[in-house]
């Protein structure tokens, strides 16, 4: 499967996986620094944002809550936790005629909203959080995808200065990525 204007799957952690990401996909790696078990790209014309990450795996969560245990998660790490600023939409097991990644004991995806502050600004946005969970036990490991897409951005952010983005990535360009996550070398799990 290959992603609008015909681009390939892209090597992640070192080739050990690779999958194809939306067009004006950036290596934040570029920007910043970033941890060893996260590949992210930020789109090059907006907020959009895009996380593949390794996580442990929790095998005291059941599969159909281990989305919403990494949702939540995230929700504490970006200081969203106190009521009505996170909420679940909808929580779906993909199909493994849908999944690429070999060893994939259960897949699924989760939409949902947080409220948070950039860099630690008072100001909040609302950012829609689609995320990817990817579960292989076989590796203790948890793969994360989490496309990160703004609705809403406060006028006080720092974002709002960068105004509206040219040509958004879109859920089939999440989706695209998801079904075309690939494993290549296992030893990137130890």
């Amino acid at each position: 499967m290959q992603a609008a204007g015909g681009a390939g799957p892209r090597p992640l952690f070192g080739g050990a996986l690779s999958a194809v990401l939306p067009p004006a996909a950036r290596d934040a790696s570029e920007l910043r620094e970033i941890p060893d078990n996260q590949e992210v790209f930020a789109h090059r014309h907006g907020d959009q944002s895009l996380i593949v990450e390794l996580l442990e795996y929790q095998g005291q969560v059941a599969d159909r809550d281990a989305a919403r245990y990494h949702f939540e998660d995230i929700a504490g790490g970006n200081e969203a936790l106190e009521r009505g600023s996170f909420e679940v939409t909808g929580v779906v097991q993909v199909s493994g005629s849908e999944v690429s990644l070999a060893d994939c004991s259960s897949a699924w995806t989760l939409t949902g909203t947080q409220r948070v502050s950039k860099f630690s600004e008072e100001a909040r946005n609302t950012v829609r959080l689609h995320l990817g969970l990817f579960r292989l036990p076989r590796f203790s490991t948890d793969v994360l995808v989490t496309f990160n897409d703004p609705q809403s951005i406060s006028p006080d952010s720092s974002s709002a200065a960068a105004g509206s983005h040219r040509e958004p990535w879109t859920e089939q360009d999440f989706r695209v990525l998801l079904q075309t996550l690939s494993l290549h070398d296992p030893a990137l799990f130890g």
